[in-house]
């Protein structure tokens, strides 16, 4: 996010953190991808594990490229600028949360009904045979660490950035870490003899994925179509948008009042109104609304 555009110094500050946060992401992604994919196996849990790692690639990616985009000023092509691009990131990551969500429901349903037998072998080391779960639920264990420590710094950063792709991360973030517990259940249960356990916890894994993603991607159309400001976790108008629309329709009370979300950023338009001479959008009192640097335009239409 440039300075250019007069944001206080503290949002500058945050979206940085977000970015070098966003970096380390994808670094401890990687290792994660390649130690699961070593120790997967013919685990359904593990499998769906793995996927889902992988699948959490997207959302920091996505949030670099827009961010960067961001930076862009309007040019002849883009007179608006480049403020969707971070919305068009976060229905990039939405949508591929809750397709590839209801593919492993439906793999793990398929096993789970035709009573699959999922067999974990052994291998023999230095004279003993060691069963290769251990290696499974070693690498569910380390999956779970990076996971639960990025995405609780991300929370706070999505939180005051009102970036809903940083907060879509967050939370796959915190769906990794409850699927690297739910898949070391899963193989400590075939360990005990219990076949339905390792797809049973696929099964939760894939209906938290599915159900982030479809909220996920609620917010996001909404936001592409031109829809009022949501909030970060559902699709409701957001308190930054009531504050906005309250303090427009108090000083204009015979207009009507529009507005829409383009990337982190609220755009305002009041209908049958014209606009007051020297009015200034920045000087203009809102009360309630602390994250002023949101609104980033009012336009008056007679």
């Amino acid at each position: 996010m440039s300075e250019r555009r007069g944001h206080p110094k503290e949002i500058v500050e945050d979206i940085r953190a977000a970015e070098r946060l966003e970096w380390w992401n994808i670094g401890w992604t990687i290792t994660i991808i390649a130690v699961m994919g070593l120790a997967m196996g013919s685990s359904q849990a593990m499998r769906t594990a793995w996927v889902e790692d992988a699948l959490g690639l997207v959302p920091p990616i996505a949030f670099l490229v827009a961010a960067r985009y961001e930076e862009r000023a309007s040019d002849a092509h883009f007179h608006y600028g480049f403020d969707r691009v971070n919305g068009l990131g976060f229905l990039i990551a939405a949508v591929a949360l809750a397709a590839v969500g209801l593919l492993l429901f439906k793999d793990a349903v398929t096993a789970l009904t035709t009573a699959e037998h999922v067999t974990i072998g052994s291998v023999r080391i230095w004279g003993h045979d060691v069963w290769l779960g251990w290696a499974m639920m070693g690498a569910q264990a380390y999956a779970t660490i990076p996971p639960l420590i990025i995405g609780r710094k991300e929370l706070p950063l999505a939180k005051r950035l009102r970036d809903k792709l940083l907060h879509t991360d967050a939370l796959m973030n915190k769906a990794n870490w409850q699927t690297g517990v739910a898949g070391f259940l899963g193989v400590a249960g075939l360990g005990f003899g219990w076949w339905w356990a390792d797809s049973g916890a696929a099964i939760l894994i894939s209906a938290s994925i599915i159900w982030d993603g479809w909220k996920a991607l609620k917010i996001a159309t909404s936001e592409l179509v031109d829809g009022v400001p949501c909030a970060l976790e559902e699709p409701k108008l957001s308190a930054e948008a009531k504050a906005v629309s309250t303090a427009l329709r108090k000083e204009f009370p015979k207009s009507k009042v529009l507005l829409r979300e383009t990337g982190r950023y609220i755009r305002a338009e009041v209908i049958g109104v014209k606009a007051p001479e020297e009015f200034d959008t920045k000087r203009f009192e809102i009360p309630g609304l602390k994250d002023r640097w949101r609104l980033e335009s009012i336009a008056f239409r007679p």
